[in-house]
């Protein structure tokens, strides 16, 4: 019998090239299905979507009156020089809340409403000077807090937005534009019991205490171009968690909400 040499033995003892790839590709799938990871699962059976009901079909609905294609009047603050070039930077803002203290004497209620001791003392603060820090605002300090700048418009151009404190925990917030003329108007107005202010694209999102305990109600305010003013356009109840010996927010003493979009008060 003829012998072959130690190399063509161990040759002829390997499989065919056909079963050494089968094999190979079994050891893989093996490895590959025992550890699964990144690979796709089923996530069970997909709820049927199901579509809104409409209750109480019969019912007459109430309308909603079409908006005003005129928009509302503009709320123009008188006392104010020009504005140049429509640049809402170069405005005092502390002059500009004593002018429109000024032009509402004796308002009560509304935007422009605000006990007697607060107006005195934004009529006292001195002007030309950089207002106190957001949150900083104390009783015999000046109310007016740092302004903010922000096109809430649309129109490539900086709106000037005011915040002044008063008593309880109350906060006046302001919006105003300035128009091709130089006329500084005012756009947004509101008096609330605040918890804070953010800025949200080109919104305004004002976080007050909820009438329901351990919810606040977050509303957003928007620029309206059919109506030239910024509107209240979105409310949120979130559920605030109560950490443990926190106080409670303090209730509004007065309506929640005084607002006006930029028109008349």
């Amino acid at each position: 019998m003829k012998t072959l040499p130690p190399r063509a033995r161990a040759t002829a003892l390997l499989p065919p090239p056909a079963l050494r790839a089968a094999a190979l590709l079994a050891a893989v799938l093996a490895v590959a299905g025992c550890s699964h990871t990144g690979g796709l699962a089923g996530a069970g059976a997909t709820p049927t979507a199901k579509g809104p009901v409409h209750l109480w079909p019969e019912r007459k609905g109430a309308t909603v009156p079409p908006a005003d294609p005129g928009g509302a009047p503009p709320e123009y603050v008188k006392g104010i020089p020009p504005v140049k070039d429509g640049n809402v930077h170069g405005v005092d803002p502390v002059a500009l809340v004593q002018a429109e203290v000024r032009n509402h004497q004796g308002a009560a209620v509304g935007p422009d409403g605000m006990p007697r001791e607060t107006a005195a003392a934004i009529l006292a603060c001195p002007t030309g000077e950089r207002p106190a820090d957001p949150g900083t605002a104390k009783p015999g300090r000046c109310p007016v807090l740092t302004p903010y700048y922000r096109d809430l418009t649309g129109n490539d151009q900086d709106e000037l937005i005011i915040g002044f404190e008063l008593p309880d925990h109350q906060m006046s917030v302001r919006v105003y534009t300035a128009d091709p003329d130089g006329r500084l108007n005012r756009i947004m107005a509101t008096t609330d019991s605040v918890i804070s202010v953010e800025l949200a694209g080109r919104d305004v999102v004002l976080h007050v205490p909820s009438a329901n305990p351990g919810y606040e109600l977050n509303t957003a305010w928007s620029w309206d171009e059919k109506q030239r003013t910024m509107l209240p356009t979105r409310e949120q109840i979130i559920r605030v968690p109560q950490r443990p010996g926190a106080a409670q927010s303090p209730r509004p003493l007065r309506p929640r909400r005084a607002a006006d979009g930029g028109g008349p008060s």
